[in-house]
């Protein structure tokens, strides 16, 4: 039996438009554009304008951004993607620990730290090298505080 799934990644955030376009723009992805099904709702009466905000230039859900592949499918209606995902949902509280999932962001060799000098001007921040018989890279911070790695 073959199964087909699909997944998008949930990260808590505090500020899930800051943190799809940082996200956007460290991976090459795109922010969606929820904008047509955010109006429609509007017009509609089916939601209240203040679960809506502008961000990136256009209406959006004011708890929830993504930034999606921009090669990977999506729904012309929503403007969700139905691929490669990163969805970012506003929560009341901060982050207080070391993360139990990360990202891993490979690079191109010969590439590593010149990709981190450009995350770090994006907003990242990086904490140290690791170097083992395994390998080595970077352990870097997003905006947030959220760790992930450069190798």
């Amino acid at each position: 039996m073959t199964h087909t799934l699909s997944w998008k990644l949930v990260i808590d955030s505090a500020d899930p438009h800051a943190q799809a376009g940082f996200w956007a723009e460290a991976l090459g992805y795109l922010v969606e554009d929820n904008s047509a099904l955010v109006e429609q709702l509007l017009a509609a009466g089916a939601v209240p304008e203040a679960v809506t905000t502008h961000a990136h230039g256009r209406r959006a859900w004011r708890d929830l951004a993504a930034a999606r592949h921009p090669e990977d499918p999506y729904d012309e209606r929503s403007g969700t993607g139905l691929g490669r995902r990163l969805l970012f949902q506003r929560v009341p509280e901060p982050k207080t620990v070391k993360n139990r999932l990360h990202i891993d962001v490979h690079t191109a060799p010969g590439e590593r730290d010149t990709q981190a000098e450009r995350l770090v001007a994006l907003g990242a921040r990086i904490l140290h090298a690791v170097d083992e018989p395994g390998g080595s890279w970077l352990v870097l911070t997003d905006p947030e505080g959220n760790e992930f790695c450069v190798s």
